[in-house]
């Protein structure tokens, strides 16, 4: 039984093992044609028979409640797959995968079924790079068989795949993939009688025929999915962009362009096809070539074949031998192909020119009858109807209702990434009053494939989108991202409360240490909850949960901080702040206004507490209605490393209450500053400078009258008015200044980060 077995190793997307395959098909007349592919998608083959325009891919998503995890088996043209497909289908074999489905725990980590092994038998192909003196594998795989002689390649190809299986470390899900494969190829011989070929990567080839000899010869079932685990697969188009190992895939050919020219015409004839657009790029975007340009990069190409031992110019012969004509300049790093991995900033553009052309711009296009998941018809239908189709610059009025309407569908494909969507302008984190959004909407062929893989999220726009806030929720956890997240599921009109979104929101507040990342997020959502009747979210249950969870935090963190004097911290004062708006203006939400008034005393009177927040705990009480002496309580904090910073965080609580106030805190404070003396007075004037720059223009000015009214009168003007200063004075000041710094740090008299 075994003799009848044929095991065809292959390298994915290779031109070279695709013509083997077909080759074989030809000469076996298999019984039976075995595809190293997902097996879950057997009952669904058909759907590859329709008249595609590849490339396409097999997507197949494993959805949990935490995340989806998601697999493509992409095919070409000149995939050996798609060929044992197609000419095992017109052959009259029967077709089958045989490989574990891509929700299997042996495909965890793996993005690509088709993934080349490559990165496991680094040894073997390095030192047959060094015996060829090529630069990498891909230009190796092209000396041995993509531009060698097609006599032998079969015992080529054996003896290559050999070598590397023999050398690497096969893993537990190499095992579990080939135990699996092997029991299809076992039942297949046992049930048919005539020839039996398995085309599959050719890592696993030296495995899959030792594993056929013995065992199990039952057709195997479909392992279950994990519980909870919603498992399913599409056809998606893929583009040659996607496909390109340039542009990071993982696993097979760079530059698909040129090997679907070397599959359609063979190595002269796509080598003269991609000259002429290299050349014809290159022209477009005003990189000079000339005629004895191309003249000498064809002598190049060909005289590099000779002497690399090739009948016929390969990829490598034809990217050396433009690079050398082409460019001129030295160049700050190895070129591209000479290695593997995506483009890297500072890339020569005339390199840059040519690996795009090499990996061209081809884009799938399935059959229209080819099932698609609801979210596509969903999607298409809502931007039909919303006349969202189009393209061009679109301005929106979010106080109409049919705008708005808009703007929710648009904030959804752009959670989703859709292409071609794209905001330019409008509300931002629910500070930006504007009811005013610009967009510009472009059609794009990737979008059919990000809505057919998004289709794993919901069955809907507004689904699919909530399920992605609803991951970002799980995974982001800090508050500044939960805050953002909170502000996109306004504008898709999603901010409703669920149990995964309550439980993230309880969480993160509850992981966060600091006053500066709570605040910002209490400040926003409880301007959202408030009024914003723009989007629909005030009285939003879910906003209501964060303005609770954040107040509470906040009154608990700062109870318990303890340090010592420092710069006012914005951020810990905008926490007080917020804490302060959210008991005034939503009281059923936080603690009561008198709780928290005791709480605040208490931090003001902390002699451990650093002194900004005494401060912004003093007008956190005195903002809600608790008697408090400013005035007396200045006194404690009076030296001048503390009182600067004490006043902005009172100022930035209570401003309104210290202006009300005749004299008050501004006389206190004046006495103080008074009985300063020379250097007290310039060690706390930064602070008090900053800690006055709260108030703006108009009621410094308010201030300085009382000042001037408690010391006897005059003109107020004379103490907040701006000196005029000779501009080409103040030049040769920073000049001067700049001078002295850097003599400074030259004789090492810098400390600290000051003179």
């Amino acid at each position: 039984m075994i003799e009848r077995l044929h095991v065809q190793g292959v390298r994915h997307h290779s031109p070279a093992c695709a013509r083997l395959v077909a080759a074989r098909i030809e000469e076996l007349r298999p019984a039976a044609v075995l595809i190293e592919g997902p097996a879950d998608f057997n009952d669904r083959l058909d759907e590859l028979a329709l008249e595609h325009e590849l490339p396409v891919a097999i997507y197949s998503y494993a959805s949990t409640d935490l995340a989806v995890r998601r697999t493509w088996a992409p095919m070409c043209d000149y995939s050996p797959e798609w060929v044992a497909l197609t000419e095992g289908r017109r052959s009259g074999a029967e077709v089958r995968f045989i490989d574990l489905p891509a929700w299997h725990r042996a495909f965890d980590g793996v993005e690509n079924r088709y993934s080349d092994a490559e990165r496991r038998y680094t040894d073997a192909t390095d030192r047959l790079c060094r015996a060829l003196a090529v630069d990498n594998v891909d230009a190796l795989w092209d000396h041995l068989v993509e531009v060698a002689e097609t006599e032998g390649l079969t015992e080529r190809l054996d003896q290559y795949f050999d070598l590397v299986r023999g050398e690497a470390d096969a893993d537990g899900h190499d095992n579990a993939r080939e135990a699996y494969m092997a029991q299809w190829i076992r039942a297949t011989l046992a049930e048919t009688e005539g020839p039996v070929l398995v085309v599959c990567g050719g890592f696993h080839a030296p495995a899959l025929r030792r594993l056929a000899e013995a065992g199990d010869t039952a057709l195997p079932d479909l392992p279950a999915p994990p519980e909870g685990t919603e498992t399913g697969g599409y056809l998606v188009p893929y583009s040659f962009k996607r496909l390109d190992a340039f542009a990071g895939y993982q696993s097979g050919m760079p530059s698909p362009e040129y090997y679907q020219r070397l599959w359609e015409a063979g190595p002269e004839e796509a080598a003269a096809t991609l000259v002429q657009r290299i050349t014809r790029r290159l022209r477009e975007r005003g990189l000079h070539v000339s005629t004895s340009d191309l003249i000498g990069a064809r002598s190049l190409t060909e005289g590099l074949a000779r002497l690399r031992g090739h009948g016929r110019p390969g990829r490598t012969d034809l990217l050396d031998g433009l690079a050398s004509a082409l460019i001129s300049d030295d160049l700050e790093q190895p070129l591209p192909w000479t290695r593997r991995g995506s483009l890297t900033a500072g890339t020569h553009p005339v390199v840059v020119e040519m690996t795009a052309a090499l990996t061209g711009e081809r884009v799938g296009r399935l059959h229209p009858d080819t099932p698609r998941p609801p979210l596509v018809d969903d999607a298409e239908a809502e931007m039909a109807r919303l006349g969202l189709d189009g393209e061009g610059a679109l301005r929106l009025d979010l106080a109409k209702p049919k705008d708005l309407e808009r703007s929710r569908a648009l904030h959804c494909m752009r959670l989703l990434r859709l292409p071609g969507v794209r905001r330019v302008a409008g509300p931002t984190a629910g500070a930006d009053v504007t009811a005013e959004e610009q967009w510009t909407l472009k059609p794009s062929a990737d979008r059919l494939p990000v809505l057919i893989e998004s289709g794993a999220l919901g069955a809907t726009l507004g689904d699919a989108a909530q399920t992605v806030l609803e991951q970002r929720a799980d995974a982001e956890g800090a508050l500044d991202a939960l805050a953002a997240m909170l502000f996109d599921a306004a504008l898709c009109g999603r901010a409703h409360l669920t149990d995964r979104l309550g439980a993230s929101v309880e969480a993160a507040v509850d992981d966060s240490g600091d006053l500066g990342e709570v605040g910002p997020a209490l400040a926003t959502v409880l301007a959202l909850w408030r009024h914003d009747h723009l989007f629909g979210t005030a009285g939003s249950a879910l906003y209501a949960a964060v303005v609770t969870a954040c107040a509470n935090r906040i009154l608990w963190l700062a109870e318990g901080l303890h340090a010592g004097p420092g710069p006012a911290d914005t951020g810990r004062l905008l926490a007080m702040r917020a804490l302060r708006d959210a008991v005034r203006h939503a009281p059923g939400l936080t603690p009561p206004a008198s709780s928290v008034a005791g709480a605040a005393q208490r931090i003001a009177t902390d002699g451990l507490a650093p002194p900004d927040l005494r401060g912004a705990a003093l007008g956190l009480a005195w903002a809600l209605g608790a008697p408090a002496n400013a005035a007396e309580a200045a006194t404690g904090v009076a030296d001048p490393v503390r009182l600067g910073d004490w006043l902005a965080g009172l100022f930035a609580v209570a401003r309104e209450e210290v202006l009300a106030e005749e004299q008050g805190v501004v006389s206190a404070v004046d006495e103080l500053v008074a009985d300063l003396n020379e250097d007290e007075f310039l060690t706390a004037l930064p602070a008090l400078r900053q800690a006055f720059a709260t108030f703006p223009p108009r009621e410094r000015g308010l201030i300085a009258e009382r000042l001037v009214d408690a010391r006897g009168g005059g003109n107020a003007r004379d103490l907040t008015r701006k000196l005029a200063v000779d501009p080409v004075a103040m030049a040769a000041a920073m000049a001067l200044e700049a001078r002295v710094d850097t003599a400074l740090a030259r004789e090492g008299l810098v400390f600290g980060g000051e003179s």
